[in-house]
């Protein structure tokens, strides 16, 4: 009798290769939280939330003219809260940025009003002096390893310094002399600080510029290399310079860039005023600080973009213009930018922990 033969085992299919159900790694955050995990959309909520608060406080802010203020207001405030913002991200930020606003006009007005020159003259050296300024912090930041906290300071106060001295000596006066007569001031009026109309309402130009150099600095910072090297030297600078990344190069031209904004909104103040005081500035660096810090950028670096200090700004100009226009007290303005401030930095804290949670 022969024995029976043995049933073969049943084959079984192996399990497919990969993450099993329930691996973490499979698991994708809701979509709230990866859109809030963006540094532009907490300010964005924000300056949504301040605007319908002062639509319903103030009926005024309803009117056309009153929203242009509000956007004139917001638009002197973001031309410099950009460059700051890009400064900020790459891990610095210019505490000399206020008063650099006022040397900037100073040197214009008084080059072209001493000298008996056109105004573009002044204009050109102004520029040429507001750049060297920011390539001086810049490059006292890398050749000697000091925060930039420490060296814009001592800056700041040189310039506050300077400004104040060489006014009174050169003019015998706090202030610069009108250069409204003088040859090139309506052309660079018109670059500067005009106005143009929409459906009756008066606009200013720096709005415009405002917009441009936003959808600039966006553009620079998602689809160029200069931008990936921003974020770079802001995140790890050492290990940015292990990569190929240009650090020496990338810190000097953003203060640089600080600079520029330095020297536009300087032009924008002479060519509205026709004078400068020379006095003025002073604390104005931490309203474009504050502005990028509201609008998402880290202290820390390594962490931000353009479209939100955009929102940042317009949130002062919201918050600065709507209380007058709800005939509040104006001594609140302060009080409200505290509120503010400190909503963004717990924002940004949150912020960062969930970016960097897996």
């Amino acid at each position: 009798m022969s024995a029976s033969p043995q049933a073969a085992p049943a084959l079984s299919t192996p399990p497919l290769p990969g993450p099993r159900p329930g691996d973490g790694r499979t698991r994708r955050r809701p979509l709230a939280l990866r859109l809030l995990a963006r540094p532009e959309i907490g300010v964005f909520l924000g300056a949504a939330a301040v605007l319908v608060f002062f639509l319903i406080a103030a009926p005024a802010v309803r009117q056309g003219a009153s929203m242009a203020t509000v956007l004139y207001q917001a638009s002197t405030i973001g031309i410099m809260a950009l460059p700051v913002a890009l400064l900020m991200i790459g891990g610095e930020f210019d505490l000399s940025a206020g008063v650099a606003v006022v040397t900037s006009a100073l040197t214009a007005s008084m080059l072209s009003y001493q000298l008996t020159l056109n105004v573009w003259t002044g204009v050109i050296v102004a520029l040429v002096v507001s750049l060297a300024v920011g390539a001086f912090n810049g490059w006292m930041l890398v050749r000697t390893g000091l925060p930039s906290f420490l060296i814009t300071l001592g800056t700041f106060l040189i310039l506050q310094g300077v400004n104040l001295a060489v006014t009174k000596l050169v003019t015998g006066n706090v202030a610069t002399d009108d250069i409204s007569t003088m040859d090139g001031f309506d052309q660079a009026r018109a670059l500067f600080a005009s106005s143009f109309d929409i459906g009756g309402v008066e606009v200013k130009i720096t709005v415009v510029w405002w917009l441009a150099f936003a959808a600039l600095a966006t553009w620079v910072l998602l689809r160029t290399k200069y931008g990936n090297w921003i974020f770079a030297v802001g995140g790890n600078k050492e290990s940015a310079r292990a990569v190929g990344v240009p650090v020496t190069f990338t810190k000097i031209t953003l203060f640089m860039l600080v600079g520029f904004g330095a020297w536009f909104i300087g032009m924008h103040n002479l060519f509205s005023f026709n004078t400068v005081q020379s006095g003025e500035g002073v604390g104005q660096e931490l309203i474009y600080i504050a502005a990028a810090v509201i609008g998402g950028c880290l202290l820390t670096g390594g962490h931000g973009s353009a479209i939100g200090p955009v929102f940042g700004a317009f949130m002062f100009g919201m918050v600065n213009q709507g209380i007058v226009y709800a005939g509040w007290n104006p001594d609140w303005f302060k009080a409200f930018l505290g509120v503010m401030l400190l909503g963004a930095v717990l924002i940004n804290l949150w912020v960062s922990r969930t970016a960097t949670r897996r």
